[in-house]
């Protein structure tokens, strides 16, 4: 039993070093490389920085928002815990700055008011058709979840779903790696490029752009740039920091609950490290005076 207890274990080790080599592998092959950001919320204890989501909301807002929704999340979430932390008051001057759709009245006719704290933050379009119009016939992605939509990427397919889902769930519980999503909107964010003279007639009218991961070239422009949006507590008006802070938003609104997840996570290990100790002298309190 022992034996056999050993050689579990030893497959077990053997095989999580298999699959944290072969996505190193597959990393080194080819795929997207992203320089690791330093986030305040990263680790098993990390949490959000509110003044860094209220920075990255005011990024999103005046300068996201024009093209991309923000759907799933409404006003009142800014608001709640572990969140960028609005006050009540703010939160309702903040929403009473959109006019939302609602209806029908008496007339059965739809009507606007100004936004509540209970609305979703309201799309920059009516629809998806209206979006493309706007855009050259591209589509602009909804932002609510982009973060956790490019949290598993590491490395080219491999052709075999359970392969890769199994790769990336043994490298990200052995590295405690979630950060992908933010890492990769920021590298997005601050990778355009001039264009080289090779590709010129491949990119065409796009943008070239190395950390696109469905190629190098998107129709979205840079967004962002030097002292395009304005902080009040005295954080630096670049690039890098307009990138860093609205990707770190976009990780908080695509997990919301996620302290509150670290928090109860910690606990429940806490809870079966004890249990398995008393489980384990409470055994050999039992089973003391039977011989084996």
């Amino acid at each position: 039993m022992i034996t056999l207890t050993k050689n579990s274990v030893r497959a077990l080790v053997a095989a999580c070093a298999l699959a944290v080599s072969s996505a190193g592998a597959l990393a080194a092959e080819g795929g997207h490389h992203y320089t690791k950001q330093d986030w305040t919320f990263s680790g098993p204890f990390g949490k959000f920085d509110k003044a860094q989501l209220q920075r990255g909301f005011q990024v999103y807002k005046e300068v996201c928002s024009s093209c991309h929704s923000l759907k799933y999340i409404a006003f009142r979430n800014l608001g709640d815990e572990g969140g960028p932390g609005f006050s009540e008051d703010e939160i309702k001057a903040l929403a009473a700055e959109y006019e939302v759709q609602d209806g029908p009245d008496s007339d059965g006719e739809m009507f606007m008011r100004p936004g509540k704290p209970f609305d979703r933050i309201p799309s920059p379009f009516p629809n998806d058709e209206a979006a493309k119009a706007s855009n050259g016939g591209a589509l602009p992605p909804d932002l609510s979840l982009i973060a956790k939509a490019r949290a598993g990427d590491i490395g080219p397919d491999t052709g075999i779903t359970l392969l890769n889902d199994m790769i990336r769930m043994v490298w990200h519980t052995v590295t405690t790696y979630q950060e992908y999503g933010p890492d990769y909107i920021y590298a997005l964010l601050t990778g355009y490029e001039e264009t080289p003279a090779e590709l010129e007639e491949e990119i065409g009218a796009l943008n070239y752009n190395p950390a696109f991961i469905s190629g190098n070239k998107l129709a979205m422009a840079p967004p962002l740039f030097d002292e395009l949006v304005e902080y009040s507590d005295g954080t630096k008006m670049t690039t890098e920091q307009y990138a860093k802070d609205v990707s770190a938003f976009l990780m908080w609104a695509a997990e919301p609950k996620l302290e509150e997840r670290k928090h109860v996570g910690i606990n429940a290990l806490i809870f079966l490290v004890v249990f398995a100790g008393l489980m384990f002298f409470t055994k050999r309190k039992l089973w003391s005076n039977v011989d084996h």
